[in-house]
């Protein structure tokens, strides 16, 4: 049996702009053979048992050459899996796309090309240049800079490119002199607006500006290399009224994130909202406890308890799960009353039809008992029931404020395990964070975090490049930093704290604060990051 073999466009590198379509063949690949320019978080939606192949090329640096790229797509084509090609912006926008869809129809394997957002256009987008403007040009040519090897002559008209409103050159930066004295020689006005764009719409990227006849001195006085996108034409000039790519608050900040990976998402999200690089590097991982007696015990008995005490989504979730498991449902808990720490946590209860009945305004342990004293206060004032049992739901190990204030308050607590936190490896998978937003054929010389299988060589890019911020959610997330970062290393790597706990566990590992959440939520920490980088800005 012959499967079908998709040659999907990834798009410039943001994972959002690649297409629903190409996602969902995503999800479903037995087999992903990746470009050198796909960003590798898209790997992340692929299945867990899907083979990742690395078919990379950079410059002459080939991973594997289009030959051998071929035979894979042919032997797995034929082996009856579901087979996704991911390349770059578009498949046959000067990805070589047409090329290995001739070598499938030769073979007689299905093939579909889904197409991607292509970088020539999503370049010049992030650096504010509209490629069509009806008061300046209604032609743009897209055109490569880099031919085919062993041409015999080009294939360009340089007489009928000089006339053209707008040009966008594909792997243009190597070739940038010869491509303006051309154009120039055919009729171009020397002062035409022209812009090279290197790693346009990543973190990194970079644009100059100048007329047609300066533009290759201009490049390669800002050090602009490839991958790099250049534009000519008058619509250049609306740059400076139209980027808004840069002009976000965290554009080319690099920020690390600890958190696990399952509860990334979100604040990755944020801070990708507003330009920042995110590193996904979890320095802990949450292990539920299994075959746990005690919390069989507790749902069958959870009646018996005045209160319910969540500190966090994680005991929350795995609590409620086993309560659904157990083929009971939230009216189990009729009559016990529900308090959680923080949003987060309360958030967590939505999807089981629950909401607290007691949040502090403060998210910790200390915010928690406060809330309890007044809560108390209003009961006796009432005269309604005293302070009784309450069960925490908590991690493993976990600090005695919450369990020694509650008994201090006149309550009886019972504390339940449900997790524990342990140090997360750094491990060979998933390790390579590309991050271009360039067509799989440009030219390119990548230093990426983690380019390397193994976890040592990722974790020395990291310290010889360390973020602007590392962001700390929890006390356990600054210890997990603290296993893997070396103690004279720590003082590079300043970290925005969730709150004053989280702070001061971070300071006990020699770590230094630079800035700390007013409240414990995700929004607060991105206020928190984006004030204090605004603030120290070079």
């Amino acid at each position: 049996m012959t499967a079908k073999v998709y040659l999907v466009g990834a798009g410039p590198g943001d994972c959002g702009l690649m297409t629903l379509r190409g996602l969902e063949l995503l999800k479903r690949a037995d087999v992903v053979i990746y470009d050198h320019l796909v960003s590798t978080d898209l790997l992340k939606f692929a299945k867990s048992d899907s083979l990742a192949i690395d078919a990379g090329k950079s410059g002459s640096n080939h991973t594997l050459s289009q030959d051998e790229i071929n035979s894979l797509l042919i032997s797995h084509g034929k082996s009856g899996k579901t087979v996704v090609r991911l390349k770059g912006g578009d498949p046959y926008i000067f990805g070589r796309g047409a090329e290995e869809a001739m070598e499938l129809q030769k073979e007689g394997i299905p093939f579909e090309v889904i197409p991607g957002v292509s970088s020539a256009i999503a370049a010049a987008n992030a650096a504010g240049i509209p490629l069509t403007h009806r008061d300046l040009t209604s032609q743009v040519v897209i055109m490569t800079g880099h031919e085919k090897p062993g041409k015999a002559r080009s294939a360009h008209h340089w007489p009928s490119l000089a006339k053209m409103g707008a040009l966008v050159v594909v792997m243009g930066s190597k070739n940038l002199p010869y491509l303006a004295e051309r154009l120039i020689e055919a009729g171009k006005d020397p002062k035409t607006p022209a812009a090279a764009i290197q790693w346009g719409f990543t973190y990194k990227q970079k644009v100059a500006v100048a007329p047609l006849s300066d533009i290759a001195l201009r490049a390669q006085t800002l050090g602009l290399g490839p991958p790099c996108l250049v534009v000519v034409g008058e619509v250049v000039t609306l740059r400076e009224k139209l980027d808004w790519f840069e002009k976000r608050p965290l554009f080319g900040r690099r920020i690390l994130i600890t958190r696990t990976r399952t509860q990334a998402s979100r604040l990755s999200a944020l801070l990708k909202e507003q330009g920042a690089e995110v590193i996904e590097k979890p320095v802990i991982q949450i292990e539920e406890i299994t075959s746990n007696p005690d919390l069989a015990w507790a749902i069958e008995n959870v009646s018996d308890y005045q209160w319910l005490i969540f500190t966090s989504p994680n005991g929350a979730t795995i609590f409620l799960n086993a309560l659904f498991a157990s083929h009971l449902d939230s009216r189990a808990l009729n009559g016990v009353k529900i308090a959680v720490i923080g949003a987060a946590t309360a958030d967590s209860l939505k999807p089981f039809g629950l909401k607290p009945d007691l949040t502090p305004k403060k998210f910790i342990s200390e915010g928690l008992l406060e809330a309890f004293k007044t809560h108390l206060a209003e009961q006796l004032a009432s005269k309604t029931v005293p302070p009784g049992r309450c069960l925490v739901a908590r991690a493993q190990v976990a600090r005695d404020a919450l369990i020694t204030g509650l008994t201090d308050l006149g309550f009886e607590p019972a504390v339940l395990p449900l997790y524990r936190t342990t140090p997360a490896a750094w491990d060979k998978s998933s390790t390579r964070s590309l991050d271009s937003s360039c067509d799989s054929s440009w030219d390119s010389s990548l230093d990426s975090f983690g380019q390397s299988r193994d976890a040592q060589p990722a974790l020395n890019a990291l310290l010889r490049n360390p973020p602007d911020l590392t962001t700390l959610t929890s006390a356990s997330t600054a210890q997990g930093l603290a296993s893997i970062i070396p103690q004279r290393s720590r003082s590079r790597f300043p970290v925005v704290s969730i709150g004053p706990i989280t702070s001061q566990a971070a300071r006990e590992h020699g770590f230094t604060v630079a800035c700390e959440a007013q409240n414990a939520t995700i929004e607060e920490m991105l206020k928190a990051i984006v004030g204090f980088l605004a603030r120290n800005s070079q």
